[in-house]
Formats: structure tokens, sequence, C-alpha cells
């Protein structure tokens, strides 16, 4: 396991793809093994699609923010979600889940995602992906895809980073 934050902290993060069956998947993160965060495709958390950025404060292991860029249905928030990248401090800890489908309109944040180590401009449609990165070292990024929805419903994304 890498440690990308300086205190104890254990960081799970788990993304899905839709489908077309109707099978249940669900997205998380959890911070010392406490679910944080929570999404779901025909379950009982929200959906969530697109892109959700959880911010980990490193000095307790908590979620001091969370936020959701809708990727699929238009250009715009793959925008925001770049600028809002973009904005981050050096050593901030980002953990990114994608949910449902992410994708089809991400292509404004795809260099930024690459330049922080998460490279997903290979995932496509319903593919999915989730990592953890500390902004300003890309080598410290922990990131794992599924580049296609059938693989990601096959096996979902996961990574585990901690102390």
């Amino acid at each position: 396991m890498l440690c990308v934050v300086s205190v104890p902290c254990t960081i799970e993060a788990q993304a899905y793809g839709a489908n077309d069956d109707e099978q249940t998947r669900n997205a998380y993160v959890k911070l010392n093994g406490v679910a944080v965060w929570q999404a779901s495709w025909f379950g009982e958390f929200p959906r969530h699609r697109g892109v959700n950025v959880i911010i980990v404060n490193t000095a307790d292991c908590t979620m001091q923010e969370r936020r959701n860029f809708d990727t699929h249905a238009v250009g715009s928030p793959a925008s925001r979600l770049r600028d809002y990248l973009q904005g981050l401090r050096d050593g901030t800890v980002v953990v990114g889940v994608s949910c449902d489908e992410a994708s089809k309109e991400l292509d404004p944040a795809e260099s930024t995602l690459t330049e922080m180590g998460a490279d997903v401009s290979d995932v496509g449609w319903r593919g999915a992906f989730a990592f953890v990165a500390e902004i300003g070292d890309p080598s410290k990024t922990v990131l794992d895809k599924e580049l296609t929805g059938a693989a990601a419903n096959a096996r979902q994304p996961q990574v585990s980073t901690g102390a």
C-alpha cells in the first residue's frame, strides 16, 4: 500500500459503471474503514453520475469536502472539474470516483487528471475509475480503472492507500 498522507489514515474507494441489466453496483469512499460517501446504481444510495471528488483532511483523516461533476450530460462540468482541481493547493489529498457514466464529456478535464497521475483518457462508455492523488506529486497517485462497461461490471475498480 502506498501512503499518501502524513498521519495514520487508510483510504479506500470503489467506482462503478452502469449496466443495462439493472444489476446493483455500489461506489464508496471509506476513511479508516468508515464510509464517508456512497453511491449506487439500482441501490439504496444516490446515483451521483459522473466524477465525484472527495477532499481528505489529512490532519484527522476526515472528509473535508465533496463535489460531483456530471461529465456525462454536457461538457461544462468537466471544465469546472478541471478548474476545481487546478485550484487546489499542493499537498491536498483528492479521491476521485466515477459513477454510472463519466467519460462522455470528460475531455476538458483529462489533461489535468493525467498531470495528477490519473490518466483516464482511455476509459470509454460506462467504464469506471477510482484514484487517490496528492496534488503536486503525481508519483503518489494510486489509480484503478476498467475501460468498458462490461469490464467495470465484471470487476469494479478499487483503490486502497494507507499508513
